[in-house]
């Protein structure tokens, strides 16, 4: 297993964490609190995470005769219904006690983290989209994590201190340029952007080449809110320079799927 991997899995365990420790002790009425994402409590998403984690941790098993039997029968269950599967998992998961769903979560996190370190070198796991790697898997997981906890703290007004372990969730929302435009139906732009953004810790992190005509700057926080459709292009610190790197600002997100309806500005 690669070192890049165990890192990324420490800064995954490091994230579920401080969620963890923000719902653990929660009353009932704690569980219910709407959150951002419309119809979801608390309890909805922790379940999502729960399911999509042990969802994950299929995918990485799928090497093995069992494990690529028990991801078959998920993939049969998602084109059953494709737009709706996702959801209808999160607000079951969410009907069991809290005290159960802490433990089925705490459970697929073992056993993603688990499965990844155990995927043959060189082997890409299945997924809805195209294969990933473990590391892509990974990143994955930790931007889903992440965003979702932001949710969570949003409906507890509970202070949310960032740190840089965001460059993940950053660097996906890079990487996933083209697939935005795809989403959108539009034909990406053929030539690279640079992006340079500012971590937390006052680092500066950059992607593309420094010669590029097309430029987006500012917080990599705020790029990181944007790309996972949690603030308003508007309400974010960015700067973009080119008319196709604002374009793209207008659409970008890390994660599969979809388009969501992105939050309001405030």
């Amino acid at each position: 297993m690669s070192d890049l991997l165990e890192a990324l899995l420490g800064d995954l365990r490091a994230e579920g964490d401080q969620l963890w420790s923000t719902v653990t002790g929660l009353d009932a009425d704690g569980w219910a609190t709407p959150t951002p994402a419309p119809g979801w409590s608390v309890a909805t998403q922790v379940a999502h995470l729960a399911w999509t984690d042990e969802v994950a941790a299929l995918a990485a098993r799928s090497h093995t005769p069992e494990g690529k039997a028990a991801w078959d029968e998920i993939v049969l269950a998602a084109m059953a219904d494709p737009t709706g599967f996702v959801d209808s998992a999160a607000l079951e998961v969410a009907r069991l006690a809290p005290e159960a769903l802490l433990a089925r979560w705490g459970k697929a996190r073992d056993e993603l983290t688990t499965a990844l370190r155990e995927v043959p070198a060189g082997q890409k796991m299945p997924w809805f989209g195209p294969p990933m790697s473990p590391t892509s898997m990974g990143t994955a997981r930790f931007m889903e994590t992440w965003a979702h906890a932001l949710d969570v703290y949003d409906a507890l007004g509970v202070r949310h201190e960032p740190t840089d372990r965001v460059r993940h969730v950053a660097h996906l929302g890079v990487r996933t340029r083209d697939f935005a435009y795809s989403v959108h139906e539009q034909q990406p732009p053929a030539e690279q952007f640079r992006v340079q953004l500012v971590s937390p810790s006052g680092e500066t992190w950059a992607w593309g080449p420094e010669d590029a005509a097309q430029t987006v700057t500012g917080s990599a926080y705020d790029f990181c809110l944007l790309v996972t459709q949690r603030v308003h292009r508007d309400d974010t610190d960015l700067v973009a320079t080119g008319e196709d790197a604002a374009t793209w600002l207008t659409i970008a997100q890390a994660f599969a799927g979809p388009a969501g309806p992105g939050r309001e500005q405030r």
